[in-house]
């Protein structure tokens, strides 16, 4: 009996805990989001712009206030139709029980893993359905989510289209049950390799290593031509993402056709015990384009999903929401709770260092045109940093394997030399130690 004791408090003391958890997240005041009129708004590399930068004149010469006035509303409109297609990941309660624990809701520990569930979400959006293809369909039935309480229903003629059918398997491989190969279950079951539990605190770099070990387990035949690239000691290692683009879907040397798209993860510190605002320009400039699929960050153990900025706030979707539970097995199972109907706005300054950063390359083009971009978006004259927050390396990463000093296999422009020397600056600096 006494052996079971321990077990049985362990057991008190999760229930309590979880119900407590379920009651402090289950409510959530709606409070509005300001934007400014004279600044343009970034989303997910999309800028929206809520001011008239001119007005039309009539034949008479006089100013047509009304088509600006529509102009501006248009573009709000758009704003607030691409942002409510995301698919919004939050806290849920009874679910069925996690594998060697008594919990059944991850209320006040797994904000990390959803918001990286949410960028793999907008990943897979962007693999499936491509970029400027929001789910316009389905926008004007979550638009008025917020405003009332509704079940959403998509064509309810029930010839549902293949965006929908797409978007809802999304929805089902991240959901809260063991079978979901990206959901809380598969998840926890992969992070006790990294010696985690279920209830620990999760942070952005762990978590992209989960990613990517879930992607690569996966045996849909859809998620084939995608998987998952996760940067080391903030080190790109081009060569290693180029032949992850080519490693063939089937057998044989692939066509264009079957080679496999790839998210990159670049966990990375913006600075010691507070984040370092000469990094704001840097992560406002990687927001800003087309490539990224977002940010998992947040602030001092709070983890948010961010996925733009407006000025100096950067825009994100909250995880800290306890929803119930939704089985998705069941037909036309329920979409309103995987959307947000509002984004939440946060000073950078109050930005926690630790973050992931991710992007998603279709093909090799797409891999060139981000190594480029970024490469300008860290070497941007508003930087004063010595180094960038993180490089593109030539060739592979066992390449500059620094512990055999052994010399680099091929070209780089990252010499063994100036690598260790970043390395051991990194180490014996406090305020600038990286990931």
């Amino acid at each position: 009996m006494e052996d079971s004791e321990p077990d049985e408090v362990d057991k008190l003391k999760a229930k309590f805990m979880s119900a407590w958890h379920n009651v402090k997240y289950s409510w959530v005041v709606r409070t509005k989001t300001n934007f400014s009129r004279n600044s343009p708004v970034f989303l997910l590399g999309k800028c929206y712009h809520f001011k008239s930068e001119g007005r039309d004149e009539s034949a008479s010469g006089c100013i047509d206030a009304a088509a600006s006035t529509e102009t501006v509303l248009c573009n709000v409109n758009q704003f607030r139709k691409d942002f409510i297609t995301r698919i919004w990941l939050t806290y849920r309660r009874e679910f069925p029980q996690l594998k060697g624990c008594t919990l059944t809701t991850d209320c006040g520990w797994g904000c990390t893993l959803r918001s990286g569930q949410m960028l793999l979400a907008q990943s897979l959006l962007l693999h499936f359905l491509g970029r400027g293809r929001p789910l316009q369909d389905m926008s004007e039935q979550l638009g008025s989510l917020g405003n009332k309480k509704q079940t959403l229903k998509l064509n309810p003629v029930n010839t549902a289209s293949e965006d929908e059918k797409l978007h809802r398997k999304i929805i089902s491989w991240l959901a809260d049950n063991p079978a979901a190969i990206f959901g809380m279950h598969r998840l926890i079951e992969l992070g006790e390799n990294s010696g985690k539990r279920a209830g620990d605190w999760y942070g952005p770099a762990v978590v992209a290593h989960l990613l990517r070990r879930a992607v690569e387990d996966a045996v849909e035949p859809e998620l084939q031509g995608i998987t998952v690239y996760v940067a080391q000691d903030c080190t790109v290692y081009i060569a290693d993402v180029i032949e992850k683009h080519l490693q063939a879907i089937g057998s044989g040397i692939p066509k264009s056709s079957d080679k496999r798209a790839v998210v990159i993860l670049i966990p990375v510190r913006l600075g010691g015990e507070k984040v370092n605002p000469e990094y704001k320009e840097i992560v406002k400039g990687i927001l800003s384009l087309e490539f990224c699929v977002g940010i998992i960050g947040g602030k001092p153990k709070q983890s948010f999903y961010f996925v733009g900025f407006q000025d100096d706030s950067l825009i994100y979707m909250d995880p800290h929401y306890c929803q119930s539970f939704v089985d998705v097995t069941t037909k036309d199972f329920p979409l309103e709770s995987y959307h947000c109907p509002s984004p939440k706005k946060m000073s950078f300054s109050k930005m926690d260092p630790s973050c992931t950063i991710g992007f998603y390359s279709h093909n090799e083009d797409d891999f060139e045109k981000i190594i480029d971009e970024v490469t300008k978006v860290l070497n941007s004259p508003s930087s004063k940093e010595k180094y960038p927050l993180f490089t593109f390396s030539r060739g592979h990463a066992r390449d500059y394997d620094i512990d055999k000093l052994s010399t680099p296999k091929t070209d780089s422009a990252v010499q063994p030399s100036e690598t260790q020397r970043r390395k051991a600056e990194r180490l014996s600096n406090e305020e600038f130690v990286l990931l």
